[in-house]
């Protein structure tokens, strides 16, 4: 009996101490501070490029649309797509017969016209002489004053229709010359050295010129010389210059570069539901042929390289601590001025090192290219102000700030379920280096 309640005794001892451990347990791990969830980003040293992309078109330098002065039927074509045809040659023929028959009346009206002016010229000459003989009987008294004056009426009148006659034979010989002039633009020919890029109409196919000169032909001057007409958003295109080199891509070429050099960024803007873009022209060598006129372009303009520069990730610039973060975990966020995004105090200019000198300008200054950022330390996050310079999208250069390679920047945080969730919104100043609003931590 004495052994059984000394294992009764030592069984609800055991017993006691599990629950008062499990208890204490219990109240540790509930007072507890939770941790918050940082995620963060090392800052390290690299190159960042900054682009610019847009899409574009290629087409021929130099694109020339062939098309037809007179109207009538396809005779004959001499082209086809892709034909290669030379200045002067003839590519198609329009039916010549009715300008044929045009040619013939004219010429016939146009004889006409010079048989009727050597007739009347013969009946001036005449009556110029009748003219002198009544003149000289008229000295004499031989005649009446009233026959001279009808000899001079003859001579005055056979005069003028001569006058007519000629301006007659004028008439035919223009309108002899419009029936040749027609007649041998019924002959289309080539005004230029190139290729045949399109062919619109078929042999026995009226066109009609009456309004507007119907397009044959489209013919390129010289595929082995190119062009790209790009369009280029107004944010962008004052980054680009005439001269500067671009890159691209064509669907046709899967993982194939070509470049370019731009040669002018024009002034007409093309809106298209209230955006503005602006054609960048850049000029591409095609010597293998390899590029088709109409191909889609994916152009990329390179306006900034920076070798070895601190970089640090946007979402870095982005992140502001929300207020309930703030005060569960007592920070202090810098007073100062802020224009877009965080107007800054005195920064550090990022040395060979990675380290940060000293110096920049005073706290108030409003300049876009100030930002902060917060770094954790001692698990514990510090706002740094920098200065930034270049950025390619994903990270952004600081040129100045107390910053140094390794740092961990914080771009999210993760609120555990002891402290109170994040507010929507963020501090004053928060936003991304391009302006525009950010979700809250």
């Amino acid at each position: 009996m004495s052994w059984l309640k000394s294992t009764k005794f030592w069984g609800m001892l055991v017993l006691a101490l599990a629950l008062a451990g499990g208890t204490a347990y219990l109240l540790k791990r509930r007072s507890a501070k939770p941790k918050v969830q940082w995620e963060t980003t090392a800052v390290d040293r690299g190159r960042i490029t900054a682009r610019v992309t847009a899409t574009g078109t290629l087409s021929a330098l130099v694109t020339v649309q062939v098309g037809s002065q007179v109207s009538g039927s396809i005779l004959r074509l001499y082209a086809d797509f892709n034909s290669t045809v030379k200045k002067g040659q003839v590519i198609a023929k329009i039916d010549p017969r009715l300008f044929q028959a045009s040619l013939e009346n004219a010429r016939a009206n146009y004889a006409q016209a010079k048989a009727a002016l050597h007739k009347d010229e013969l009946q001036a000459t005449f009556a110029g002489r009748q003219f002198q003989r009544q003149g000289n009987l008229a000295k004499e008294k031989l005649i009446a004053p009233s026959d001279f004056d009808t000899a001079e009426s003859t001579a005055g009148t056979t005069l003028a229709q001569v006058e007519a006659d000629r301006a007659n034979v004028k008439q035919a010989m223009a309108v002899l010359h419009l029936a040749e002039v027609n007649l041998a633009l019924t002959s289309i020919v080539s005004p230029t050295d190139g290729t045949v890029i399109s062919r619109n109409v078929d042999v026995g196919q009226t066109v009609a010129a009456s309004l507007q000169a119907p397009v044959l032909f489209v013919i390129a001057e010289d595929l082995r010389k190119m062009q790209v007409d790009t369009s280029v958003a107004e944010a962008d295109v004052g980054k680009l210059r005439a001269g500067m080199t671009a890159t691209f891509s064509v669907d046709a070429f899967p993982g194939e570069s070509f470049k370019g050099t731009v040669r002018q960024i024009r002034n007409a803007a093309t809106t298209v539901q209230n955006v503005v873009t602006y054609d960048a022209v850049i000029d591409v060598e095609n010597s293998d042929l390899r590029l088709r006129p109409g191909m889609t372009a994916n152009v990329t303009f390179v306006f900034a390289n920076k070798d070895d520069v601190l970089r640090v990730p946007n979402a870095a610039l982005r992140f502001r601590p929300s207020a309930d973060l703030v005060d569960a975990l007592k920070l202090e966020i810098p007073r100062g001025r802020r224009s877009s995004g965080e107007g800054g105090s005195g920064g550090a200019a990022a040395g060979p090192a990675g380290h940060a000198k000293k110096g920049g300008s005073a706290d108030g200054d409003e300049a876009p290219d100030r930002r902060m950022v917060w770094v954790l330390r001692n698990d514990r996050p510090s706002p740094v102000r920098i200065k930034t310079g270049t950025t390619d999208g994903s990270k952004t250069e600081a040129v100045e700030g107390e910053l140094q390679i390794g740092d961990l920047v914080i771009s999210d945080a993760t609120l555990p379920a002891g402290l109170k969730p994040a507010a929507t919104g963020m501090l004053p100043g928060a936003g991304p280096p391009g302006g525009g609003p950010r979700r809250g931590f």
